[in-house]
């Protein structure tokens, strides 16, 4: 009987990365470090593979890859304001290690965006003027994070009643259940 909300968060999720303008192409991904408190940030979807696992690209320098490596719990929250359709994702965080794939992910990322994963400081250090962050010319700190979801929550705003389920990954299945909204 979920099955039915299942495909459309799948269909979503899917659509994020093909649509520019899809509202799940902008997530907030929570992490956890070893400080304990939760840190939030918008990060951008740039594929979902068969499994329906999630990645994005950052830089190898920042925060939440240090948050990924001391506990790699994570949670995405997505929102699309047009279905009032919210999902959440609880999942398992890896810093992509394939050089392959991530040689594949760097050599589509667009010139001018590539900048991103080359300043010569590590992203949140402290400057004096933004416009004199220094770039590199010949090196990058681009990093793929792959997230492997394990739970997902489904929440459709609705009348008369409003539409909660829930999916846990059990081996390669998920299967659902309908909550209290």
């Amino acid at each position: 009987m979920t099955q039915h909300f299942w495909s459309e968060l799948t269909e979503e999720l899917n659509k994020s990365v093909t649509e520019k303008e899809h509202p799940y192409r902008f997530v907030t991904l929570g992490t956890v470090g070893n400080e304990r408190l939760a840190r939030l940030r918008t990060v951008v979807l740039r594929h979902v593979n068969e499994n329906l696992n999630l990645i994005f690209y950052t830089d190898k320098r920042s925060k939440k890859v240090l948050h990924i490596k001391e506990n790699n719990r994570v949670s995405m929250l997505f929102y699309h304001p047009e279905l009032l359709l919210q999902l959440k994702v609880e999942g398992l965080a890896y810093i992509l290690k394939d050089e392959d794939a991530k040689d594949r992910y760097w050599s589509n990322i667009h010139e001018n965006s590539k900048k991103d994963y080359t300043s010569h400081k590590a992203p949140g250090s402290e400057i004096s003027n933004p416009d004199h962050v220094e770039y590199l010319t010949n090196d990058h700190y681009f990093c793929a994070i792959e997230v492997e979801p394990f739970k997902i929550e489904y929440l459709k705003l609705k009348r008369p009643n409003h539409i909660r389920v829930r999916f846990s990954k059990e081996n390669s299945d998920w299967n659902g259940e309908f909550l209290v909204p």
